[in-house]
């Protein structure tokens, strides 16, 4: 994913998640998540991947809600 595509708050948004809950999630400190939304320091790719695959598993939860 490239990094010009990649806008952190709007994806945590998406996934109705705030920075503080992300930080829980990823056991990342709240500062951290703050740092890579302002751009201060470039977001982990693996933070990255690992937002996407996120978005699958909740897609998948919401289709296979709907099939059962």
């Amino acid at each position: 994913m490239s990094e010009q595509n990649f806008n952190l708050k709007a994806e945590l948004k998406s996934i109705g998640m705030t920075q503080k809950d992300f930080s829980l999630h990823i056991k990342r400190t709240t500062n951290t998540v703050n740092r890579w939304v302002k751009g201060e320091v470039e977001t982990p790719e693996v933070i990255k991947l690992y937002i996407e695959a996120y978005k699958k598993a909740k897609l998948y939860d919401q289709v296979s809600l709907k099939i059962n």
